[in-house]
């Protein structure tokens, strides 16, 4: 209560009882006491402390830029905060990727790009909100996301995402996608030309012959394109689940070894075995054999007629198995060995498919690989050969594999 004074209240009211006790003790009536009462009553309501009552809430304030210069940080993607066109905070991510020189930069020269230039004059919420891709910012072949907010007070929130990887995956399916289509297009081709060709040299047995025999050559090559397909899906949709049967690699080169010399056994007398005794291998012996049968197969193909073709056995400390197949074929330039793996890459297509390859033999020992946890690598030197070396894990370690 403005003006409220507790020690003026209390000097009025000892006034005030001052004077009404002597106004009674004077007249002695029942009027004087009443009287007294109620100056009493009077006194104490204005000596008594005024009645709080709760303030209205106040509404939360507006966040600190520093207190948001500290949330974004938290952020692994790069995040940039503008006040006006000038950028007065940006975390580790974005420092990294457009330099820390952007603080206090206008946040079109900061991030360096046509389309993201266009974005940021636009402050209107609208359709041109929406996110939108900016390519080559950062390097040429990198792909981000970018995405532009406003905050109360007028700030904005531009948020950068890394979209490279699923580009790369996209590309890969419609590469795949591709590939597939005109390996399998091509003997297709050949085969219906020859049967319409045949229909009309069906009195020549010599040509009848020789056709079908191209018929069957292509329908082949069609057969094994399909298997290979068919097996590298079963292989990548059991790549999470590690192997846990017991394979002895001696014995299933061995074995595959027989089987390759039924197919060529002027080219398997050019294979040598040396094998050291090892463990076994924890894997899957259908894949394993798979494995074996192309890199040896591979190795057959690929290295000069009649020189060796060396496939070795040994133990790598105490819980690996080293498989090494060596050619002394041409060998491979360096600029072509991180793409060896990769599907339907040839480095000469005209003599892998005249050698009966698919482009995905490689591609499936990786998987096979990478499903075993084991490790794969390609060395190769221009005119001496190559070799392709593997890593699995033994049977004798302890424990279950991991992922």
């Amino acid at each position: 209560m403005p003006g409220f004074s507790a020690p003026r209240a209390l000097f009025a009211l000892a006034a005030v009882l001052i004077t009404a006790l002597a106004a009674w003790i004077a007249a002695g009536s029942e009027a004087a006491g009443i009287a007294l009462v109620g100056a009493s009553v009077a006194a104490l309501v204005a000596a008594a402390p005024p009645i709080e009552r709760p303030a209205p809430e106040a509404p939360p304030p507006a966040p600190a830029e520093a207190n948001i210069a500290d949330a974004v940080e938290a952020i692994f993607e790069p995040v940039l905060l503008v006040a006006g066109n000038r950028v007065i905070a940006a975390n580790q991510a974005a420092r990294t990727l457009l330099g820390a020189h952007i603080l206090g930069q206008d946040v079109r020269v900061a991030i360096r790009h046509p389309a993201a230039a266009e974005r940021l004059l636009d402050s209107e919420e609208g359709p041109a909100a929406a996110p939108i891709q900016l390519v080559g910012l950062g390097a040429r072949d990198q792909h981000w996301e970018m995405r532009v907010r406003t905050l109360p007070g007028g700030h904005r929130i531009v948020h950068l995402s890394d979209r490279t990887g699923s580009h790369a995956a996209d590309r890969i399916r419609v590469d795949f996608v591709a590939n597939a289509s005109h390996e399998l297009r091509t003997p297709l081709a050949s085969i219906l030309g020859f049967v319409e060709t045949l229909e009309d040299a069906a009195d020549d047995p010599e040509t009848r012959t020789r056709f079908l025999g191209v018929m069957g050559n292509e329908a082949r090559r069609m057969q094994r394109l399909i298997d290979d397909l068919m097996s590298l899906s079963r292989i990548e949709a059991e790549k999470y689940r590690a192997p846990d049967t017991s394979v002895d690699l001696p014995e299933l080169v061995d074995e595959v070894y027989g089987e390759l010399a039924a197919l060529a056994p002027d080219r398997t007398a050019d294979i040598v075995i040396d094998s050291d005794p090892v463990a076994p291998v924890r894997g899957d012996r259908v894949q394993l054999s798979q494995l074996l049968h192309n890199i040896i197969g591979n190795a057959m193909k690929y290295g000069r007629p009649g020189s060796p073709v060396t496939v070795s056995l040994r133990s790598s400390g105490a819980s690996m198995v080293r498989v090494a197949v060596t050619d002394e074929g041409e060998g491979i330039a360096p600029e072509h060995l991180p793409r060896l793996t990769e599907r339907f890459y040839r480095v000469d297509s005209s003599r892998s498919r005249a050698a009966g390859g698919t482009g995905l033999g490689l591609a499936i020992v990786k998987h096979i690989v990478e499903r075993h946890r084991g490790r794969l690598d390609i060395a190769s030197t221009v005119g001496s050969g190559t070799t392709v070396t593997i890593l699995l894990p033994a049977a004798t370690v302890p424990g279950p594999l991991s992922s």
